[in-house]
């Protein structure tokens, strides 16, 4: 379950902050390639992730707290499994984006806006209003859990979870398209607090020349909003299929 989530989510990291970097850094043959290229390879990401997860653990794949807490808080995640599987996806959220810096070593130093080089680990508001902000990430991850739990046809409390999203893990990932095209907007859809917490340390950790501040005064709110909107996808879910 711990490796499961792991490798999962560290797929989900190397190939969702690659195409931003791909987009975003100076020499990059996909530089500029735009927001479409990105919602879309991000979608691929989560359908390779859930793949991944899947294929070491051969059970729950969740690639995301928000999911997490918010299935537990329906009871379809034991509680006592909550820890074991966040602690999975912060690692491997980690060492996704410690692969992407490696694998676009030589452009961190072509590139000279700090910005673009945070962009790549984690996400930022195009209008800094954190109240508002907080309230796309609820918004966006409630979209998601609920469309995951309609996706995989979910009768709450009699089909496994993992099973459902294994199944769906296509349309689960172009679900992601879609929040992305249409709600990524204002804040560049975290929609899960270790897809953005995760890198962002490793922003903080990494010597990346000219990288610039972090930015740990707008963290919390991908991470806050997403766990959010989980719970309040899941309990939608839990009203309308329960």
């Amino acid at each position: 379950m711990f490796m499961g989530e792991v490798v999962g989510t560290a797929v989900l990291i190397l190939l969702g902050d690659g195409v931003v970097a791909g987009v975003l850094l100076n020499r990059s043959k996909a530089q500029n390639a735009g927001w479409v290229v990105i919602t879309w390879a991000w979608g691929l990401a989560v359908f390779a992730g859930v793949l991944a997860s899947v294929a070491v653990s051969g059970g729950v794949a969740h690639i995301n707290p928000a999911v997490t807490i918010g299935l537990a808080s329906v009871d379809l995640v034991e509680w006592g499994d909550v820890p074991t599987l966040i602690a999975g996806q912060f690692v491997g959220a980690f060492i996704g984006a410690v692969l992407v810096w490696l694998a676009y070593l030589p452009h961190w130093a072509e590139t000279e806006d700090p910005g673009l080089k945070l962009a790549v680990f984690s996400t930022g508001p195009a209008i800094r209003n954190p109240g508002m902000n907080l309230v796309t990430e609820i918004i966006g991850t409630a979209m998601l859990v609920l469309g995951v739990l309609s996706i995989g046809g979910l009768a709450m409390g009699d089909e496994p979870l993992a099973g459902a999203l294994a199944t769906g893990a296509l349309p689960v990932g172009l679900l992601v398209v879609g929040i992305g095209m249409s709600l990524g907007g204002p804040t560049g859809y975290a929609i899960n607090p270790a897809r953005d917490l995760g890198p962002r340390i490793a922003h903080f950790i990494l010597p990346i020349a000219g990288k610039g501040d972090s930015d740990w005064g707008y963290s919390w709110v991908p991470v806050v909003g997403p766990i959010i909107g989980g719970v309040i996808g899941a309990l939608i879910a839990d009203n309308v299929f329960g």
